[in-house]
């Protein structure tokens, strides 16, 4: 622009003809650069503007979000006023920007925060949707300042055709589902360092998060509340340090800090902490990220930083660190057993599928459990419509006697034993069952244990996940029975869809087996009233097909103490069998499901 400006100058002083031909030249400049920027759909390769043109010339981004202090000096940001708003998509017609426009810089991270802080989750084409609910989550309680790293082309291509902020990670990981704890699963952890390493120079403050939660309260006014915090992090910690929304009592913390959810300042103890932790990852893949980011901040713990914040010193006396309340920054333990916020009556921030049995498959379950996953509307419309019941389980199963190893499996077995029935009504009408909620006396952990953890608040009985007795493989929804005799409560048998499969709740002996009797290769096997009609099939061929599919259907209880193996495997046929008892294996040899 000074160049122009001298040349105008120059030209204003010189003769009529050369003035018109300073001119001409000037003007056919301006216009010829117009041309050709919008004939550029990325950027030039300068690795400071690295965003995509078509989110430069998008409409301006919604503004909604809360100011946030912090303590070192924010660095100048230029938020552009063009930003594409997230979930809009780039018009069809348009080309993909060339990958060189997705790499991660300091000016892309600039582009997104607000007040200087970012947030950030990554992973592979495998978690998509996980990703998608992580994004709409936040978006719909107004936070946009966000990114997403993508570790594949095919994740990078389908976020950016949706209007997701991401960039590219260069990992060049698998888009198949890598299974916790595995090679490369242990790879994409040491990529969260990268990230974290790469970011904290920008001098913006992140919160890093895994695809396997969900934001149910805008965070960052909370984080906001501790700016003296080098990092605030999540943890596993299961016995409740505070009953209110202070910070965990770090002195009572003995569970792992978990890395799934951590808020990170550019301060130099941060920098220095995230540099010394990536070293060690890079020295010896053996090592489990989360393990040695415990072992580095845990190598010296206290004393306080203050009397009131909760914060404290860590990481040799150099780092000062708080751990965020186990009651709403939540675990999978904390909400979905224990359910410590709704008994300290306090509104949960975060929800972390840990603590769960069942892979990937049963973290989408129990966020589907919890009504907060992200599914598009075809998985609402299963072909042949859906099946549902509501069972009937007496006191006396839930809450008489001791809660013990007996009650328990005798509460889980009588509801096994409906939900048998109902898989077969389902699977004779090609309709998809809606599980009803499952009752627990005992909870679920990976070692033995006394029924339900010391110290923890774990009502008995409670309102188990399901993958706490089921090998989740497929997520089912929840319906309503109608009263008989009222308008358009009848049983069919016809699966045309739409339509829910309805049974009479309190009907007689004689109309239900009339109901039943109107069902193709079903037989009653026993029947006393609905919740204990038990049927099998009249063809001996699909008989076998389903009691071979459904006994896989089943998990493990874990575990007994003083016992070597310590699980029971759950039976789906237990009784068929007389004299059933839950006992764990007498041997490594007996040490196989009842298939």
């Amino acid at each position: 622009m000074r160049g122009w400006r001298n040349a105008v100058q120059e030209t204003a002083a010189s003769k009529p003809l050369f003035l018109t031909i300073y001119a001409t030249v000037i003007l056919g400049t301006v216009v010829s650069s117009f041309y050709v920027f919008s004939a550029i759909y990325s950027p030039t390769a300068s690795p400071t503007r690295s965003i995509s043109s078509s989110w430069l010339l998008a409409p301006p981004l919604s503004q909604n979000g809360v100011s946030l202090s912090s303590n070192i000096s924010q660095p100048s940001q230029h938020r552009s006023n063009k930003l594409r708003p997230i979930w809009e998509a780039p018009s069809r017609t348009s080309k993909m920007p060339r990958l060189k426009s997705f790499r991660l810089t300091k000016e892309l991270v600039a582009q997104r925060a607000k007040d200087n802080v970012i947030i950030v989750t990554f992973g592979n084409f495998a978690f998509m949707d996980f990703i998608l609910t992580w994004v709409k989550h936040l978006t719909d309680l107004g936070v946009s300042n966000l990114l997403v790293g993508a570790m594949d082309a095919k994740l990078l291509n389908a976020l950016y055709w949706k209007g997701i902020p991401v960039f590219d990670m260069g990992s060049h990981i698998s888009t198949d589902d890598v299974g916790w704890g595995s090679p490369i699963f242990h790879k994409m952890g040491r990529q969260k360092v990268l990230l974290i390493n790469a970011i904290l120079p920008f001098g913006f403050e992140l919160l890093m998060c895994d695809t396997d939660m969900v934001w149910l309260k805008n965070p960052l006014p909370y984080l906001a509340r501790y700016p003296d915090a080098d990092i605030l992090t999540s943890s596993d910690q299961v016995v409740p340090t505070v009953v209110d929304d202070r910070l965990a009592d770090w002195k009572q913390v003995g569970a792992a800090y978990n890395i799934g959810i951590f808020h990170w300042r550019p301060t130099p103890p941060a920098k220095k902490l995230a540099k010394e932790w990536i070293d060690m990852l890079l020295a010896d893949d053996r090592i489990w990220d989360q393990n040695g980011f415990n072992e580095l901040v845990r190598r010296q713990t206290g004393p306080a930083f203050d009397d009131e914040s909760g914060i404290f010193y860590s990481y040799d006396g150099n780092l000062k660190l708080g751990i965020l309340p186990e009651s709403i920054f939540c675990s999978g333990h904390t909400y979905f057993v224990q359910a410590l916020h709704q008994q300290f009556r306090l509104q949960p921030y975060a929800l972390h599928t840990t603590f769960q049995y069942a892979g990937t498959e049963g973290k989408r379950h129990r966020l589907r459990e919890a009504m907060v996953f992200f599914d598009p509307p075809e998985y609402y419309d299963a072909p042949g419509g859906f099946l549902s019941f509501r069972p009937s389980i007496s006191k006396s199963l839930l809450l008489d006697g001791e809660h013990n190893l007996e009650s328990h499996f005798s509460l889980i077995n009588y509801q096994m034993r409906q939900i048998r029935s109902a898989l077969a009504l389902a699977s004779v009408l090609n309709r998809t069952l809606v599980m009803p909620p499952l009752w627990c006396r005992l909870d679920r952990l990976w070692f033995p244990h006394p029924g339900a953890l010391l110290g923890s608040m774990t009502r008995q009985p409670f309102l188990c996940p399901l993958d706490h007795v089921f090998e989740v493989r497929e997520s089912w929804l929840d319906v309503q029975l109608c009263q008989e005799g009222t308008e358009d409560c009848h049983a069919s048998s016809n699966t045309s869809r739409p339509g829910l499969l309805r049974f009479p709740k309190r009907s007689s002996e004689e109309t239900l087996k009339k109901v039943f009797s109107s069902f193709k290769d079903v037989k009653v096997i026993q029947f006393s009233s609905m919740q204990d009609a038990f049927l099998g099939f009249t063809d001996k061929t699909r008989e076998e097909k389903f009691r071979k599919r459904v006994k896989q259907y089943v998990g493990i209880w874990c575990c007994v103490e003083n016992h070597i193996p310590g699980h029971i495997y759950y039976d789906m046929y237990w009784d068929e069998k007389p004299g059933w008892k839950p006992v764990p294996p007498k041997t490594p040899e007996d040490d196989h499901p009842p298939f």
